[in-house]
């Protein structure tokens, strides 16, 4: 993919073997965030700078999550990542940059995000329920849930070589974090998660309804749904 011709100016393929740039496929993800709303509805949350060489914060999120699609395990290594693909988004963004933007989010701006996250969720599930298709529907227990939304929940241990912030032991004998996440099984899309140390409980009752109850205020009209909560 030749990276000649900028990702927002259209693409070319070339079978010359230069300026080549991998994971082209990013730009999908890219240009979806763009096309849908959500880049231009963290901007409308997160701070802005007229000053020289000032990187928004809703593109330098938006790109550090490619990264986190594409592999990248750490702010340096998303760094090399963009650095990688610069032909296809321009300059990269450092990971000095990136750290302060992460550190500059606050639990008001956190929760600013939820909801444009929320809103952009609302008018990406319109369009899915206008497909042919309609909204996707899973089949559990051998029943089709034409209808209803899936909701899993679930702990994950993440282990980490280094004491990295919030890192302890965890119940597996192993070191690093258990963060629990909720995620939307039609869809695959995850809703909520908390951030834990690695020795958070596995069943935890109080960490489920917290992100229970922010993965309900993802959900479009979720009072008016058929829900399947699985744990």
């Amino acid at each position: 993919m030749s990276e000649r011709t900028g990702w927002d100016r259209g693409l070319s393929v070339t079978a010359d073997g230069k300026g080549l740039v991998g994971h082209a496929g990013a730009v999908l993800l890219r240009k979806l965030a763009d096309r849908i709303g959500l880049t231009r509805g963290l901007a409308g949350v997160l701070p802005t700078s007229t000053a020289v060489g000032w990187r928004e914060r809703a593109a330098v999120l938006v790109q550090l999550a490619v990264a986190i699609v594409l592999g990248a395990r750490s702010l340096l290594e998303a760094e090399q990542l963009q650095l990688h693909h610069q032909g296809l988004f321009g300059p990269t963004v450092s990971d000095s940059t990136t750290r302060r933007v992460l550190a500059g989010l606050d639990e008001q701006t956190l929760t600013r995000i939820a909801k444009v996250r929320r809103r952009v969720r609302r008018h990406v599930w319109t369009l899915l329920h206008l497909r042919p298709g309609g909204f996707p529907c899973l089949t559990v227990a051998g029943r089709a849930l034409k209808g209803w939304i899936v909701v899993d929940l679930d702990a994950t241990v993440i282990t980490t070589a280094s004491r990295k912030e919030g890192a302890a032991g965890t119940f597996k004998g192993t070191f690093g974090f258990h963060p629990l996440a909720g995620w939307c099984a039609n869809t695959g899309e995850s809703l909520a998660m908390e951030l834990r140390p690695g020795n958070a409980g596995a069943n935890t009752v109080e960490d489920h309804l917290r992100v229970l109850a922010a993965c309900l205020e993802q959900i479009p009209r979720s009072s008016q749904s058929k829900l399947l909560i699985r744990v």
